[in-house]
């Protein structure tokens, strides 16, 4: 980093220092070790500025150097001085941060520009500005997804900003202030945690000890990512951690493998060269040169300008102002400042691989981060790693053999496994699959704040993967993550088919309510009495009898009580009577009810149809509201499952009542397994809440059970990782691959619609358009009708009793009238004489016999009323007793 801050310096001094023929520069360095870099930087700069005259033909740079004690403020403050005494225009500070401040105290003062990296009215920071570089590396961990890091510093050496970086995370962050002396606690600290993600922001002199105790430590592993804010990541040795899969990344400001700036660094090791062969030859201008050039120069030259005085320099301002206005593209890329901060750069991203250090993407101010090798943040293609993956049993996703000749990964079989090795062959990885110890999904107690499960698991990074049906949930997602969904579901409600309506005898009913039936019974009532009552009250109903006999005229009306019944049910039932209404008030009633009666017919007959030919089920639930508004049936869910923290979580009134059933049922609601609550749902009285996919499974083999409304929520499956895994991103990326290819379709339809073990469920709908009408469902019409002639021949038998009674009577009492004895003693009568008639039983089978043999007679003789045996010839005489 020091050899680019010199060459940042030459390209600076050869666009903005060109107009005097003689410019003073002086320049402090720290008399430490390690500061030889920046000092040869320095002179080389100088030294190709003077030498290359196509840059600055009329002008020549002078520069003086002084050395100081870091620790010597006093010190330091006297060589500044003497600096400004012999004339500097321009001071060039060290990179350490302790001079730093020192030095900018005076030229802030006195108005002298202090090139170098601090930030100050009269500075000019040549490197990337601090807010800028913050923003890079916050660019970074967003891209690489850490949520759960670590961060080594020290105190008097920050490129970044680090409590702004740790502000700008929800996540954990660890952050340690070390030295060379506690390297070795805070790793070990950091790998008694888990952290596996660290940001290092040390000096470039401890960075090589660093290094030597992460092996020591044997932190170099895959898992461990390590994020230096050096620059000068490529200047140390990382042969050790090229082999080991360890990630190592980095920004860098200078590409070294560029042509022009390996030419200048091959300059520089000829200049140092020549400079140690002969010291300090040609860095000073000899005396009378500098005073020679010294009165030709009026511009910049200050004039009684001392620390003493504490006069500043007039010229100051305008040089500033200049240096801030400057625009041009050096080794490191374009260059621009804004109030002495270095706004316009080109920051490579780089990162540690087998046999050397590539370049993976750049940040700039206006672009950000841009990552053009993506794959080499986590190339698991040439890595032979073992991952440890955790799962749950759970038809069929992940079942079990329990034979003795399975073992290890063999053991294990179902949707997610396929979908697990799948995805091993697309990644390049191999894998240990065994089962979760408590045997849950994962859920947080709401008291304890503890997570169990796969979820509990994944956080004390005790297994590198979790497959299964895992819901991606708000709440898992802030502790773990997960990749891309590969199947998406939601929560809906198994229950078990209801029972078919039974067919009743008189189901021809149905299309009308009984209330409704009831009050077309009334109103038939109602209208018959009205037609009657109307029917007598109306003159024009009534009309003559027998108008042609003059001595018994009389009037009569056709709306006799039982006429008027007759007439309503006639029209009732859309037949045409024999009585029609004459009268205005008659035919406004018979109109009204004519009307009513087409009205009730075209609905019956509308539905009828519908209720006789569709099979009714009795479902006593249809949705989520129906089953926690009733309490006759229980419900449950899984325990610790994502379905129960959605019911438990929800803010949704009808979600919350559901859960409060649940949680407070005795005995509980909940079970352990889906297993539990299917055979829960088979016994009847039982709904049991799940996940739509599990779901389908169940009832595409058991046409007992069935889906009951639509889904409550929508979500997905995914496969859960530790926060901040490498592995994360590469997977998600195989199942987006995986679902275009149509594999995990197929996986789908493998493991759900296998015929082998569907059932075969019997559709209503289409049943209901083929099958024909039974005799269950219109039985009680033959019923009705069979009823109907026997009341007939009931009343029949009796109108011919009463007939026959009538008859009798009228018989009898004309038999024994008008008899008397002449003077022989003989009795005479006017009329035969009758005896008593034939009984009522042979009378009703001689009209039986009748109807048997003569069905096609319209007209009958009339039947004898007495027989010739018992029958005494007129005149005949009877001797008197």
């Amino acid at each position: 980093m020091f050899i680019a801050s010199g060459l940042l310096l030459l390209q600076f001094l050869s666009y903005t220092l060109g107009v005097p023929p003689l410019v003073r520069v002086g320049a402090i360095f720290s008399n430490q070790p390690g500061m030889y870099n920046s000092e040869l930087a320095f002179r080389y700069a100088i030294h190709r500025l003077n030498m290359d005259k196509s840059l600055l033909p009329e002008t020549t740079i002078d520069y003086y150097v002084e050395y100081v004690n870091r620790f010597d403020s006093f010190e330091t403050v006297q060589k500044v001085c003497k600096l400004i005494q012999v004339g500097v225009q321009a001071v060039f500070s060290p990179t350490d941060s302790v001079l730093a401040t020192h030095i900018n105290s005076i030229c802030d003062a006195l108005d002298i520009p202090n090139i170098g990296r601090s930030a100050h009215d009269f500075s000019i920071n040549v490197y990337p500005s601090k807010q800028y570089v913050n923003y890079a590396f916050n660019d970074v961990i967003q891209y690489l997804n850490w949520t759960r890091f670590g961060i080594l510093h020290e105190k008097e050496n920050g490129i970044i900003n680090l409590h702004q970086l740790s502000r700008s995370f929800h996540g954990e962050v660890h952050m340690r202030q070390v030295s060379r002396d506690s390297y070795v606690s805070a790793l070990n600290e950091f790998k008694g945690k888990e952290i596996h993600n660290i940001i290092i922001d040390t000096n470039s002199n401890g960075i090589s000890i660093l290094l030597k105790t992460i092996l020591q430590q044997q932190m170099n592993e895959y898992k461990y990512h390590y994020l230096f804010t050096s620059f000068d990541l490529e200047t140390y040795d990382l042969e050790d951690f090229k082999y080991n899969f360890v990630n190592i990344t980095s920004f860098r400001l200078v590409d070294t493998a560029d042509v022009g700036v390996k030419q200048i660094l091959k300059d520089i090791g000829l200049y140092s060269h020549h400079i140690f062969k002969k010291p300090y030859l040609n860095l000073h201008f000899t005396k009378s040169t500098v005073l020679e050039t010294l009165e030709q120069s009026h511009s910049l030259t200050l004039s009684n300008i001392s620390c003493e005085e504490e006069n500043s320099w007039d010229g100051g301002l305008s040089l500033i102002n200049y240096l801030n206005a400057v625009e041009w593209k050096g080794l490191t890329g374009p260059i621009q400042f804004k109030d002495g901060q270095r706004v316009q750069f080109k920051l490579d991203l780089i990162k540690l691989k087998q046999h050397s250090i590539v370049k993976v993407g750049e940040w700039t101010p206006h672009g950000h981060l841009n990552i053009t090798e993506p794959s080499m943040f986590f190339d698991a293609g040439s890595m032979n790693v073992t991952l440890v993956v955790i799962t749950i049993l759970e038809t069929p996703y992940v079942m079990m053999h329990y034979g003795k000749n399975f073992t290890g990964n063999e053991r294990f079989y179902g949707f997610c496994v396929d979908i697990l090795e799948t995805i091993s062959r697309e990644v390049g990885f191999d894998y240990i699959l065994d089962l979760v110890p408590d045997r849950k999904y994962g859920a947080k107690d709401p008291e304890t704040g503890e997570w169990n499960g796969m979820v509990a698991q994944l956080m004390k990074y005790k297994a590198d993967l979790a497959v299964g049906s895992m819901t991606i949930t708000y709440a898992r997602e802030s502790v773990i993550d997960f990749t891309k969904p590969f199947m998406n579901l939601g929560i809906s409600i198994l229950f078990k088919v209801p029972t078919s309506e039974p067919t009743r005898l008189f189901s021809f009913m149905n299309p009308l309510a009984i209330e409704i039936w009831i009050y077309v019974l009334i109103a038939y009532f109602l209208v018959s009495l009205c037609i009657y009552i109307v029917g007598k009250l109306s003159p024009i109903e009534w009309k003559c009898i027998n108008a042609c006999d003059l001595e018994n005229i009389s009037i009569g009306n056709q709306f006799s009580l039982t006429d008027s019944f007759w007439f309503t049910i006639g029209t009732f039932m859309q037949q045409s009577p024999d009585i029609y209404p004459r009268a205005m008030s008659t035919r406004i009633i018979s109109s009204t009810w004519g009307f009513f009666s087409l009205i009730i017919v075209a609905s019956y007959t509308a539905n009828l149809a519908a209720f006789l030919t569709t099979e009714r089920m009795i479902n006593p639930i249809e949705n989520a509201e129906d089953l926690a508004s009733q309490t006759e049936i229980s419900y449950g869910t899984l325990d610790s499952g994502s379905t129960m923290t959605f019911f438990r979580d929800s803010v949704i009134e009808t979600y919350k009542k559901i859960w409060r059933s649940m949680d407070n049922k005795k005995p509980s609601a909940f079970t352990t397994t889906y297993e539990d609550g299917i055979k829960r749902v088979n016994q009847g009285n039982y709904a049991f809440l799940m996940e739509s996919t599990m779901l389908d499974y169940i009832v595409q083999r058991d046409c007992n059970l069935t889906q009951i409304g639509g889904l409550l929520d929508t979500k997905g499956y995914g496969i859960a990782t530790p926060k901040g895994s490498p592995w994360r991103d590469k997977i998600s990326l195989a199942i987006l691959e995986l679902q275009e290819r149509g594999d995990i379709q197929m996986l789908y339809d493998k493991w759900w619609k296998n015929t082998d073990e569907t059932c075969t469920r019997k559709n209503t709908s289409k049943q209901s358009k083929a099958n024909s009408l039974g005799l269950e469902s219109i039985g009680g019409v033959f019923v009705v009708l069979i009823a109907g002639i026997i009341v007939a021949a009931v009343v029949a038998f009796f109108e011919f009793w009463y007939n026959f009674r009538y008859n009798h009577k009228a018989t009898t009492s004309q038999s024994v009238v008008n008899t008397k004895y002449n003077q022989d003693g003989i009795l005479e009568s006017d009329r035969n004489y009758t005896p008593p008639d034939r009984s009522f039983w042979i009378e009703i089978s001689e009209e039986l016999r009748y109807a048997s043999w003569c069905m096609n007679k319209q007209k009958r003789p009339a039947l004898r009323r007495t027989c010739s045996k018992c029958t005494i010839p007129k005149g005949q005489r009877i001797n008197k007793l």
